[in-house]
Formats: C-alpha cells, structure tokens, sequence
C-alpha cells in the first residue's frame, strides 16, 4: 500500500487492500452514491422547472437531447474508467511515481477532450437531431439546449477526471461536498434564469454551465493543494505517452462501450418519439425518475471498479472475488428497494415533472416496465465494474455490447416492428440486461480461475482478507 501522507487528505483516504470489506465499501459507496444523485439533480431540475414553468414542448426538447449527448460524451467519460483503474492500480502497488504521473496525464486529457467535445456538440446537434425524427414543434428548443450544454463540456470532463483520481484512493466525501455547492448554485440560478429572465431552455442550460464550472474548479485547487501522492502540479505539467496509452487501452473500450451502448437508446427514443410530444414528456419525466435509481445502484459499479483494483495491484486476488460478491449482493437489494418503491410512488413523483395526466400516464407505464427489473441492470454492471477493475476492457464491451446494445438494436428492427407498442420496446431493457450479466458472470469465473491457478502455479503466495 503506498505511504499516507500526514496531511489532512490522508483522513478522506480508504484502506482498501486489508481488514473487512463490507463496511469500507458501504463507507466509499455512501458519499458516492449521493455524489451521483446530486449530479443528477443538475438535469432533473433543468427538467422539473422548464416542464413547470416552460411547457411540454420545453420539457420534451430537454429530454430529447439526453441520449443523442451519452452518445458523444460516454467516449471521453470512459476514458475517466482507464484514469480511475490505474491510480488505484499503483496506489495499491505503492509505485509513487507512476501515481504522479498518472494524474497529471489523466487531468491533460480531460482539458482536451472537454474541448473538442465542445466543437462537436456545435457541430452536430441539429443534424443529429434531426435524423433522430425529433418533432418539429420542439427540434429549435432542443438544439438550443444541447449548443448550451457543450459549452460547459471542458468543467464536465475535468471535474469527472478529478473526481476518479480521488475516489481511486478511497476519497468519495470531498467530491460529494463539491456537487453539494455546485448543485445548490444549478437550482438557484435554473429559478431565476427561467421564471425571472424567462430564459426557457437556455437558462437552464446556461445554470448547468455555470454549476459544472465550478465543481471542476473545486475538485482542481483539491487535487493542487493536496500533499499526498496524487498531487496535480501545475507548473511543468507532463504527460507520460505510456500512461496516456494505457489509459486509452482500459479506457476506450469502456467509453466506446457507452457510446455504442447510448446507438440503442437512441434509436429507442427515436421510436418513442414517433409516438408524440406527449410520449415523450412522459418518457422523459419516467427515465428521469428512473435515473435516481440507477444512479445508486450505479455507484457500486464504480466502488466495484476501485476495490477490485486497488487489490489487483496489490495482488490480493482473493479480495477481489470477495468484492465481487459483495457489491453483488448489496447492488441486488438497493435496487429491488429503489426500484419498486419509485414505480409504487410513481405517480406522485411525475406530477414533480408536470400536471398533464396525459404525460403522467406515459411516464407510469416506463416504470413499469423499468424500475421493477431494474436492480438487474445494476447486477450486470457490478460484474463489469470488476473485470475493468482487475484490468480486462475488452471482454467486458465485447459482452456488453452484443448481449444489451446488439441485441436492443435488433429488437427494435424485428419485434417492435410487428408489435409497434410501448410497452414492447420497454421490455426489451430488463430481458437484455438479464442476458448481458449471466455472460459477465461466466467470464469473471473463467478469468478469476485462471488467476489464481497462475499464481498457484507459479508458487507465489495468495494474499487474502
């Protein structure tokens, strides 16, 4: 385990390589859970205030730019995954040296691609829309939102950076304090630059800027003024060609995998879209509402990817297979718990979104379907979070990508087009997501297998708990 510092950062920091794990990960996954919800809350109280004080068609153009930007942005977020799995693998190791420069790389990266993610999302977010047969009556509002949204995408990135580098050494809780300022500033200024300035979509786009621009602000003078291992130096800043090309090798394929993930929902909210403004307000409201879900379930997925390789590094490789089981297990309840209870309230929490019972009844009947499987989206994910943890991207995407995304595409092309309803093109989530985790299961059992017969064989002692 690399030395701790006696600066006060050592005291957000985890010792993820010995003593019990359940309650280290219930200690790294609680501020990150809450992290990502507070995250969240950036795009549902664009969502909530434009669908309360701008109208359907403002609520429906938001929420038609939300799946055409995973697609763009999850390249770049992915490469956040490579950052996140490397600090943690040399933290563990204990190999400084590698840590430093592995930060200064990953935070580079991060300035670079926010700014070419700038010029992208002007480029194509008319044209883009437009192939996704997004209604005339709301297509100006929705390029109008997404143009604004880019503009911010440099503060995404770099904060979405930093962020990894710190939950990678066990630090959840300052990120959390970061989103906590961020967010209240999004509210505020998401009121103001709507009901007051009547700013419609463009003021909450301009308030989510404005937010994101200062949580990267926060996590970047953290990352400087630290004295640990990880600290960003500024002044002569390197980037190490060997850390930026393994960070590409983990992280690519995990970015490539959301991005091609984000094909299928696209062409799903394309066939939402045929449907009408209405479905697509309460698609948006129900998706939203959905989100909260997998946001905690999704914050397994990343402690999952930190805990696994932490201890990958620090060959203690039994550790991992009990990481696995754990955030299995505790991932399964939180979204059984989650998910039935937001599609129990589900009713209640649209009229948050809107009071069009029209919209309210499209977005119950996405919960339905959505929210009760849910938690076996979050299993999946697990299992992947893992494998990318002990360094294997490839397999994960390959698996990934042909047993949820492949095969939503064909569903959409085959099934759907006999049974051109909702509720069909819903179901197409849970019975993918099912298939997808029982195949990472199978490829976890046969890596892990051969990792330990390795090292059995090759006399090196297993580390464990």
């Amino acid at each position: 385990m690399a030395e701790k510092s006696a600066d006060k950062s050592s005291k957000y920091e985890i010792d993820m390589c010995n003593g019990p794990l359940v309650g280290k990960i219930l200690i790294f996954y609680v501020p990150l859970m809450l992290s990502g919800l507070l995250q969240l809350l950036f795009n549902a109280a664009d969502i909530a205030v434009v669908g309360r004080f701008a109208g359907n068609e403002s609520l429906a153009a938001v929420g038609a730019t939300s799946s055409l930007t995973n697609l763009i942005v999850n390249l770049f977020i992915g490469l956040s995954v490579g950052a996140n799995v490397l600090v943690a693998r040399y933290y563990g190791a204990g190999q400084l040296k590698e840590l430093k420069e592995m930060v200064q790389t990953a935070v580079a990266t991060s300035v670079a691609g926010g700014v070419i993610l700038v010029f992208v999302g002007l480029l194509v977010a008319r044209p883009a829309l437009l192939l996704m047969d997004t209604p005339m009556d709301v297509i100006d509002y929705s390029v109008l939102y997404m143009r604004i949204y880019f503009v911010g995408m440099p503060f995404m990135m770099v904060y979405n950076f930093g962020s990894a580098i710190l939950r990678a050494v066990g630090d959840t809780k300052r990120p959390l304090y970061f989103l906590s300022v961020a967010g209240v500033v999004n509210v505020v200024l998401n009121l103001f630059f709507v009901i007051v300035c009547h700013m419609g979509v463009a003021g909450v786009a301009t308030a989510t800027v404005i937010s994101q621009g200062i949580s990267a602000a926060l996590v970047v003078r953290c990352l400087i003024k630290t004295d640990s291992a990880y600290k960003l130096v500024v002044k002569g800043w390197k980037i190490s060609k060997d850390k930026l090309i393994r960070m590409f090798q983990i992280g690519m394929p995990a970015g490539l995998q959301g991005s091609l993930f984000s094909i299928s929902n696209v062409l799903i909210q394309s066939s939402v879209n045929s449907f009408g403004s209405i479905a697509m307000a309460g698609n948006t409201a129900g998706s939203n509402i959905e989100g909260f879900v997998y946001t905690a379930m999704n914050a397994f997925h990343q402690s999952a990817i930190s805990f696994a390789g932490q201890n990958y590094g620090a060959m203690k490789y039994r550790r991992v297979g009990k990481v696995l089981l754990i955030c299995e297990g505790l991932v399964a309840v939180v979204g059984l718990v989650m998910g039935n209870a937001a599609y129990f309230f589900a009713g209640h929490l649209l009229k948050i979104y809107t009071t069009d019972p029209d919209v309210i009844s499209y977005g119950i009947l996405r919960m339905r379907y959505i929210c009760v499987t849910y938690f076996t989206c979050g299993m999946m994910d697990v299992a992947v979070g893992v494998l990318r943890g002990m360094g294997y991207s490839v397999m994960p995407m390959l698996v990934s990508l042909s047993g949820a995304c492949l095969f939503r595409v064909v569903w959409i092309y085959t099934i759907f087009q006999r049974i051109k309803t909702l509720p069909c093109l819903y179901i197409s989530y849970p019975i993918s997501w099912v298939l997808t985790f029982l195949v990472h299961m199978v490829c976890f059992c046969i890596v892990y297998r051969k990792l330990l017969n390795k090292t059995a064989n090759s006399g090196q002692s297993l580390q464990s708990a």
